[in-house]
């Protein structure tokens, strides 16, 4: 009865939203929030009284570090190196709904594939005052942020935090590769660490049940674990390939959105690298890394211990070759269309 009701109601909606009197109103709308600003630069008021000294300010601080990545992309791991380095305080995940800073939701569950982790919270003690600028939405909504977009309670919220560290503070995030415009234009000194992970072997971290979800059924049987669908519904506004009438497949929408938020982090980062040359080869990546972001490298030979290399290429446990190559060459395709960009193949002659 319920989603009959449901059902009639989303028709008769959409029914009203095809009315020519109505469409007429929002096309209007729409046109008139489009309309280019003037380009102004915020000159000094004749008015303003000379400081002779400026006040600091936090999200001008240059020793502040972002680390951005996938989720199921190794950022677990990359984040602990950080939180067992002297000198460091480490956030986990700011964004995440459980909410770290509050002993209410936070719960004390931990991912058993995190090795070596205990806790996700212990930086976060004594700032249940982050509840108050937090905001779950952002999990979800406005996924794509540019630089020109506004929401200072984003930026309060992060300022809190670095402003609270008692060491360098770095920030791991799941959820601003999209959003890194924003995060350089607002904290224009901070460094951000770009990590990434070969497709093939996230997209089979992302199956909670690859029985269920094998590649001949998993068009009909995906069940979504990581916010794959979320992603992909709120950033289809942007790029329509991640639209599910477009990509009825799971895998090619999984595809796009990793390429995607690979050349964003490529774009927009100081450094990135891989998940894989971080575990095979830790002690040259993470010298390499702490000597870009001039920290000491005495630690690096410690540091290496935390890190175990899972069984490399495990895709091909899920599917052959060419099942995946026929899946990514259809992306790429659309991806040089939309991207108005040459299509992969002729780049690599």
């Amino acid at each position: 009865m319920k989603k009959a009701l449901k059902k009639m109601m989303v028709n008769v909606t959409a029914k009203l939203l095809q009315q020519p009197s109505i469409e007429q109103q929002l096309d209007d709308n729409t046109l008139h929030c489009a309309q280019p600003l003037p380009s102004l630069h915020n000159l000094a008021s004749p008015y303003a009284l000379k400081h002779p000294e400026s006040t600091p300010v936090t999200s001008e601080r240059d020793d502040i570090v972002f680390i951005t990545s996938r989720f199921r992309s190794g950022s677990t791991l990359l984040w602990n190196l950080f939180r067992q380095t002297p000198n460091c305080s480490a956030y986990y995940e700011p964004f995440n709904e459980r909410q770290w800073f509050n002993e209410q939701t936070r719960g004390d569950n931990v991912d058993n594939t995190h090795r070596g982790v205990d806790d996700y919270w212990a930086e976060y003690n004594g700032l249940s005052q982050l509840s108050d600028t937090y905001n779950e939405d952002w999990i979800r909504k406005s996924l794509y942020m540019s630089a020109q977009s506004w929401d200072p309670q984003m930026k309060r919220f992060i300022e809190q935090m670095v402003e609270a560290a008692p060491g360098r503070p770095v920030l791991q995030f799941n959820r601003i590769d999209f959003r890194l415009p924003w995060i350089k234009q607002h904290f224009p000194n901070a460094k951000i660490l770009h990590l990434y992970r070969h497709p093939r072997d996230q997209w089979c971290s992302f199956l909670t049940d690859q029985n269920l979800m094998n590649k001949d059924d998993v068009q009909h049987t995906y069940r979504d674990a990581f916010y794959l669908d979320v992603w992909c519904r709120d950033l289809a506004k942007h790029y329509p390939v991640l639209d599910k009438r477009n990509t009825p497949h799971p895998y090619q929408r999984f595809y796009y959105l990793w390429k995607l938020s690979y050349l964003h982090g490529l774009a927009f980062s100081d450094m990135s690298l891989s998940f894989e040359n971080l575990t095979n080869a830790p002690e040259t990546v993470i010298s390499d890394m702490f000597s870009k972001l001039t920290m000491d490298t005495s630690s690096v030979e410690s540091l290496v211990s935390v890190i175990k290399a899972p069984p490399a290429e495990r895709w091909r446990n899920y599917a052959d070759e060419s099942w995946f190559a026929k899946h990514e060459h259809i992306c790429e395709q659309n991806l040089s269309v939309m991207l108005n960009e040459r299509p992969i193949a002729e780049q690599l002659r």
